[in-house]
C-alpha cells in the first residue's frame, strides 16, 4: 500500500499555432522523425516524444485540453492504449491563457501528482520526469520544474536558482537575460492544483472590478501563477538539466530544426 497521490499527465494542446499558420493539421500532429514498426519506418507526430516521455516515468493516463475544432488530435491519438496510456479529452473553457486552459481539468487531477508536458517540445532526456517525481517525492516540494538551457530568453520562462536549488524568480520572455535555464516541463503536488484554482477564481473576480486598475492587465503566464504560488509560501524547486535540449516546433526555425535532428528512425510509441 501506498498513500503517494496518483499520477495523470496534463497536455494542453488548445493552441492557435499561429507562428506556423496556415496548417494542414493540428501542429501537435506534425511529423517529426520516424517511428520503426514491423513494416517498416512510419512518421511520427511530435506529440508522440512527450507521451513517450510520461510512459517511461510510470505515468498510465494523461488529460489532453483542446480547443474547439482540433478533433485531428483525438481522431489519431483515440483512447491511447496502442501508445501505452490511457488518455482522456476535454475542451477548453475561457480563452484567457495556459493556466485557464489547464485548469479545466481540475475536477479530473484533484488529489493527483501532475505531470505537465507542451506537445510541440521535444526534449532531452528521456527520462527528465523521472528525476522530477523522484525530486517531488524525496522533498516534499509542492511545484517542480525541470530546467533546459536556452539562449533565447525571449522565447521563455527564465528561472534563476539561489545556492539550495529552489526557484528565486521567473522572468517571463525578457528581450535578454543573463539567466541560463528556462523551464520545459514540471510536476506539482495537489495543493498547487488546489492554489492554481483558487488563484484564478480570484482573478476572474477581479476582471468585475468596478475600477479598471484593479482589473488583470494581459495575459496571465504559467510564470505568474508560479511567482504567485512562491509568495504565498509554497514550494517551489527545480531540477536543472545543465546537458539537456529542448525543442519547440512552434516556430518555423525550431520545426526546421527538430526535422534534421530527428530525421533518423525514433525508439518508443
Amino acid at each position: 500500500m501506498t498513500n503517494e497521490p496518483p499520477l495523470i499527465g496534463l497536455i494542453p494542446a488548445a493552441g492557435l499555432a499561429a507562428r506556423l499558420a496556415p496548417l494542414p493539421c493540428s501542429k501537435e500532429l506534425l511529423p517529426i522523425g520516424f517511428t520503426t514498426t514491423p513494416d517498416g519506418p512510419r512518421p511520427r507526430p511530435v506529440c508522440l516524444y512527450l507521451l513517450e516521455r510520461l510512459r517511461r516515468a510510470g505515468i498510465e493516463r494523461a488529460l489532453i485540453v483542446l480547443r474547439q475544432g482540433k478533433w485531428d488530435i483525438p481522431a489519431y491519438l483515440g483512447h491511447g492504449a496502442q501508445f501505452g496510456l490511457s488518455l482522456g479529452y476535454l475542451i477548453m473553457g475561457l480563452p484567457h491563457g495556459s493556466p485557464y486552459t489547464l485548469d479545466q481539468a481540475y475536477p479530473f487531477v484533484r488529489g493527483c501528482t501532475v505531470a505537465l508536458g507542451l506537445p510541440d517540445i521535444i526534449f532531452e532526456p528521456t527520462d527528465a520526469y523521472a528525476h522530477l517525481l523522484a525530486h517531488i517525492r524525496a522533498t516534499g516540494a509542492d511545484l517542480v520544474l525541470g530546467l533546459f538551457p536556452n539562449d533565447q530568453p525571449h522565447t521563455a520562462d527564465m528561472v534563476e536558482l539561489d545556492e539550495a536549488g529552489h526557484v528565486k524568480q521567473i522572468v517571463i520572455k525578457p528581450p535578454r537575460s543573463d539567466l541560463r535555464y528556462s523551464w520545459m516541463i514540471c510536476v506539482w503536488s495537489p495543493r498547487f492544483t488546489e492554489f492554481l484554482h483558487t488563484y484564478l477564481v480570484e482573478v476572474e473576480r477581479s476582471r468585475a472590478d468596478p475600477d479598471p486598475a484593479r482589473r488583470p492587465q494581459g495575459e496571465i503566464f504559467l510564470g505568474h501563477v508560479f511567482q504567485a504560488a512562491m509568495r504565498a509560501g509554497l514550494l517551489v524547486s527545480a531540477v536543472p538539466f545543465p546537458e539537456g535540449t529542448a525543442l519547440d516546433v512552434g516556430t518555423p526555425e525550431h520545426l526546421r530544426q527538430a526535422v534534421w535532428r530527428y530525421a533518423g528512425p525514433a525508439e518508443g510509441v
